[in-house]
């Protein structure tokens, strides 16, 4: 696999996740998920390697069901 990079990578993560949150502010919850859905597609193109996108994918995968046993 490709080794994703799990640990913090973001630059001034504090004002990422601040101007994320303000992009789904006023958002409908169907307007949300598509704004969602568009940023993940947007991103995997940009990734465009199918082996990482599947480490990715097993990640989040892992990641919620370990939320739901919780």
């Amino acid at each position: 696999m490709s080794q994703l990079i799990t640990e913090p990578n973001i630059s001034g993560a504090d004002d990422f996740y601040a101007e994320l949150l303000s992009l789904h502010e006023g958002r409908s919850k169907e307007d949300s998920d598509a704004l969602n859905a568009r940023l993940i597609l947007i991103l995997a193109n940009h990734i465009g390697d199918r082996e990482t996108l599947r480490e990715a994918f097993e990640l989040a995968s892992a990641a919620g069901q370990q939320e739901q046993q919780s």
